[in-house]
């Protein structure tokens, strides 16, 4: 009677000890408590992507881009020696597609500030804009500039091509820029036909059309900046005054002593 009361002890005290470890241990046939427990490391909050901005960047021209310029024939003896006066501004802008791109004008340092300006306010109204890439992109040639309906600014334009004299003409100093040129295109004086086509000559709204009183207008002569300062329709056309002179943009504005 001892030995098997003792027998059964055992026996009983193995059982438990085998039930227990079988608990604790995870395996095919329990529940894995560990991977069960929340973890107590949070995930990370995505951090939100910053919203789509002008981005302008005024950089100065480099010798590689100047040679390129000298290539193209957009400047030469004779043009205004404005060689370390020129800045390259890259910048942002919507495209006619909705979409964002980055774009490049050739300008005047004394106007990068007004320029950049602009150009954020018509981003922020997202004006849309075909393309904005420097001259020598299309070898210097103003009309196929205006064909691929280009925005450019700095250009002093070849003797074929309408023009000021080059030491006065905006263009040739860097201080005018032409948007759009197919949605506003200029009266060529010499052939009396609108370049680069009369297609959206009428003042009518649409689509990247410059009209007075509109976003485009609003930002530039905010900045002092002319629309149009020729004697026929030149709707792409903005510029700081002809003759060119150095440009002072709002600080020459008279101080208002009011109040």
């Amino acid at each position: 009677m001892l030995l098997a009361a003792t027998a059964l002890l055992v026996s009983g005290c193995s059982s438990s000890s085998a039930s227990g470890a079988a608990s604790s241990t995870p395996g095919a046939d329990g529940p894995d408590r560990t991977s069960a427990l929340p973890d107590a490391t949070p995930s990370p909050t995505p951090t939100p992507s910053p919203a789509p901005s002008v981005d302008a960047a005024v950089k100065e021209i480099t010798d590689a881009q100047w040679s390129r310029m000298v290539a193209a024939d957009l400047w030469r003896k004779g043009c205004p020696d404005v060689r370390d006066q020129l800045r390259r501004v890259e910048m942002n802008y919507v495209g006619f597609d909705g979409k964002v791109h980055r774009g490049v004008l050739v300008v005047n340092a004394d106007v990068t500030a007004g320029v950049v300006r602009v150009f954020t306010k018509l981003f922020e109204e997202r004006f849309p804009i075909r393309r904005m890439e420097p001259m020598e992109a299309y070898g210097g040639d103003l009309n196929s500039s205006l064909r691929a309906d280009n925005t450019s600014a700095f250009n002093c334009r070849r003797p074929d091509q309408i023009n000021a004299p080059f030491k006065e003409s905006p263009h040739a100093n860097g201080r005018a820029i032409d948007i759009n040129p197919l949605e506003n295109p200029w009266k060529d004086l010499r052939t009396k036909n609108w370049s680069p086509s009369a297609k959206y000559a009428a003042r009518t709204g649409g689509k990247g059309k410059i009209l007075e009183g509109g976003p485009v207008w609003r930002a530039f002569t905010a900045e002092r900046w002319i629309w149009q300062d020729i004697k026929v329709p030149d709707y792409m056309h903005f510029d700081t005054g002809y003759p060119s002179k150095p440009f002072k943009g709002l600080s020459a504005a008279p101080s208002d002593s009011s109040g």
